[in-house]
């Protein structure tokens, strides 16, 4: 809504450029969130694999390896996100 109200202030020539750079400007906002998503998720996982770590030492190879592959989707994921935002955004 906010986006259509500016794009009518715009000189007619204008809203075609304007339209663009708010296209660019909304997909780098969505790379840096998804960058940002990923960051916490990750950490997320970190932290409680250490606290099962912590509770049960003797599931130590288990936790780890789910960690990591747990980590790596979201990795993957995010990279993908990134990846269509700035794809969006040229």
């Amino acid at each position: 809504m906010l986006i259509s109200v500016l794009l009518e202030l715009a000189a007619p020539d204008q809203i075609a450029a304007n339209g663009a750079m708010f296209a660019k400007a909304g997909a780098v906002i969505g790379a840096g969130l998804a960058a940002l998503g990923a960051g916490v998720g990750i950490g997320r996982i970190g932290g409680s694999a250490l606290e099962a770590i912590a509770r049960q030492p003797e599931a130590k190879k288990d936790i780890a390896s789910n960690m990591i592959l747990a980590a790596a989707l979201v990795e993957g994921v995010a990279l993908g996100a990134v990846a269509l935002g700035f794809i969006v955004g040229l």
